[in-house]
């Protein structure tokens, strides 16, 4: 039960940024971090344009509802670093049908978060953000009973974290206590060092995917290649998992809930690997 209100404590993710449509202002919603407005767009509005092309800008490449440059909120060109970003992009606009679902482009999210920074904060409190999460992280806590439950803990989330430890040279461990384990300043120091490694726009993804995990464990393990998004995924809900085998699951409810959070997670492990320099991501798999 207390696993579950501090998961809910601990809920916290990326801002939901959409873009600027052409000839469309964006509207505003509640107050969000530090007193800015956040965007509230309509869950969906009807698709307004025939073709989604890319092309080269100054600043990058840069998405064109038919002739129309794409904007973000803050009517900003949206321009990104690499074209296979740009396409990824692009194939989430021409994938929308006559209806634009806009909570289902991920990657569009993120590139605006990206570029727009609400929150207006630098590279040094992105990290802090995202190793500040070793101390709540899902794998580090565990339970007592039932006794089937721990047994499942220690079988599913104990090789994930030894991987963790002997990959940065780091010591993590685990507790049953509510105020978890006490990790090592030392092991924060490493995490911060490695997660400096990667620029700001693959640093927004690596948050959005911590969020969506509860887990910076397991989204290293995820980004470094050592898991899949369908296992890592099914690590962080592993406790939901239990439940549901013993009690059954809503009809439709838990496979939508299940399905949204892979369709996150992968995305926002696409969008680190697109934001980052082919020599870096393989610098970081030679690593191990």
């Amino acid at each position: 039960m207390w696993r579950g209100c501090r998961r809910l404590l601990w809920d916290r993710s990326v801002p939901a940024w959409f873009p600027r449509l052409p000839s469309a202002a964006a509207g505003s919603g509640p107050a969000g971090p530090c007193g800015r407005r956040a965007y509230a767009p309509p869950g969906e509005r009807k698709r307004f344009y025939q073709n989604v092309s890319i092309s080269q800008g100054e600043g990058g490449f840069e998405i064109n509802l038919d002739h129309r440059k794409l904007k973000t909120p803050q009517a900003k060109l949206f321009s990104v670093p690499s074209e296979a970003l740009a396409i990824a992009v692009a194939t989430e606009w021409d994938s929308q049908k006559d209806t634009i679902k806009f909570y289902t482009m991920h990657l569009t999210t993120l590139c605006n978060t990206a570029l727009d920074n609400p929150t207006q904060r630098n590279k040094a409190q992105l990290i802090r953000a995202a190793v500040k999460f070793l101390e709540t992280d899902t794998l580090c806590y565990r339970v007592e009973e039932p006794p089937a439950l721990a047994e499942l803990q220690k079988n599913e989330w104990d090789p994930v974290v030894d991987w963790a430890e002997k990959r940065y040279n780091v010591t993590i461990g685990s507790s049953t206590s509510i105020l978890g384990p006490s990790i090592p300043a030392s092991t924060k120091e490493t995490f911060i060092s490695h997660l400096a490694s990667y620029n700001m726009w693959a640093l927004q993804g690596i948050e959005f995917v911590i969020t969506q995990l509860k887990s910076l464990i397991l989204s290293m393990g995820l980004i470094d290649r050592h898991i899949t998004v369908e296992k890592a995924v099914l690590l962080s809900r592993l406790e939901e998992e239990y439940q549901i085998r013993r009690w059954g699951k809503v009809e439709w409810a838990h496979d939508y809930d299940l399905c949204e959070l892979r369709a996150r997670t992968a995305a926002g492990t696409l969008f680190v690997h697109l934001c980052s320099e082919s020599s870096t991501v393989k610098h970081k798999l030679l690593q191990d």
